[in-house]
């Protein structure tokens, strides 16, 4: 059997298109994955979001004068939530700063003993530890996403299919500031 050249480059050009399509292919799931994990964050962060009104409410009882830090997780909230849920840089950064707020919050409630054993407090209290972990898990698959798609993106010779179909790099949900890293402490055992 007599292969000529024409059969030959059929041959590379089938296996080259093949390849492109399962590249191409392994990129698109690997950014749906990055989505997916965002809209992960963006709920876990939505749900702390809900919560810090009733939390607000329950610690403006006891602790009123306390107007500074209240104004402030209010403030840090209402910005939060008017980023656009794909400014990840922006998000991250105004987490951090609510978390930490956050965590002023609950360092204020410490000074008040009624506070301390208020039932909705304990409730609210026991919440958001668990958001705030939640969070942490959201933020860790995330992230794993976001380096799949980033290593797939900037890896040769993936990066050739990449950079012709227009897929650029995910931003890590990453907190710039290292005191905001330190999570909230909310027990009051």
């Amino acid at each position: 059997m007599d292969f000529g050249l024409g059969t030959i480059l059929i041959v590379i050009a089938i296996a080259l298109a093949g390849y492109v399509i399962v590249v191409y292919n392994g990129l698109v799931r690997a950014r749906q994955m990055v989505q997916e994990a965002w809209s992960g964050i963006d709920v876990q962060l939505k749900r702390r979001a809900d919560l810090i009104p009733n939390l607000i409410e329950t610690v403006k009882g006891y602790a009123g004068h306390e107007r500074k830090t209240l104004e402030e997780v209010t403030a840090l909230r209402a910005r939060a939530q008017a980023l656009p849920s794909d400014d990840v840089a922006g998000r991250a950064q105004v987490e951090g700063m609510l978390s930490q707020a956050l965590g002023r919050l609950f360092a204020v409630a410490e000074a008040y003993p009624d506070l301390k054993a208020n039932q909705n407090f304990l409730q609210l209290q026991t919440t958001l530890e668990t958001l705030e972990g939640e969070i942490q898990m959201s933020r860790r698959y995330y992230n794993g996403a976001a380096r799949d798609l980033n290593i797939r993106v900037e890896s040769f010779p993936s990066n050739i299919v990449a950079n012709s179909f227009g897929f650029t790099k995910a931003e890590y949900f990453e907190i710039e500031n290292p005191q905001d890293r330190v999570v909230p402490q909310v027990s009051f055992n």
